[in-house]
């Protein structure tokens, strides 16, 4: 992938993703497996792009996305990891906004309880929750319902891994650390990452 470090515009525009791929879903099930080691080939923009768009990706002209969400309220917020440095995903406009050139996978990976599976990625998804956004309708119950979504969201990269040829895997293991690391807002609690790479056999 050509570095995206160089770039000197905040807001890199996404490739357009596909909506209609090779593999059906159900290939994609029973493909599907949790993917540890690596190799150290970069992933393309393309790429990233379509693992970012399955995850949030906006469907609807109204502004409905790929992964349900209680209230249409879209409490997650997603986060990329890259060698080339940190990005913030804008769904509605299927961007990427420059953060940092900082490489925080190896940090990632040292709060993560020193997984290695980190430290050999290509990229991490960071999945974040700002419950503040649906709690005001559902009160207490608005924490359930954000973890349900960000298990949708989780379970969307990973069948779009599949269906790109790639390795994911889940990872909920992790200290509170992860938000200073990445200097995420104060009301954005990190949930899931999701380190991803080209599968070293």
């Amino acid at each position: 992938m050509k570095s995206l470090r160089n770039k000197t515009d905040k807001v890199i525009q996404l490739p357009e993703p596909a909506s209609d791929g090779g593999m059906s879903v159900e290939a994609a099930l029973a493909k599907r497996e949790s993917v540890r080691h690596f190799t150290s080939v970069p992933l393309t923009l393309s790429l990233l792009s379509q693992i970012l768009w399955a995850a949030q990706g906006i469907t609807r002209n109204w502004g409905g996305r790929t992964a349900p969400s209680a209230g249409a309220l879209y409490p997650l917020e997603l986060y990329l990891a890259l060698l080339d440095g940190f990005f913030h995903y804008i769904p509605r406009n299927h961007q990427l906004m420059h953060i940092s050139e900082s490489n925080f996978i190896e940090d990632l990976a040292a709060v993560a309880l020193g997984q290695q599976c980190i430290r050999e990625s290509s990229a991490v998804v960071v999945i974040a929750a700002v419950y503040k956004r649906i709690e005001q309708k559902y009160g207490r119950r608005g924490e359930r319902y954000v973890k349900v979504e960000a298990g949708h969201a989780a379970q969307n990269i990973l069948l779009q891994a599949v269906s790109q040829g790639i390795g994911a895997v889940p990872v909920g293991a992790f200290y509170e650390d992860v938000r200073m690391v990445l200097s995420l807002p104060s009301d954005h609690e990190p949930l899931y990452l999701i380190p991803l790479g080209h599968t070293r056999k």
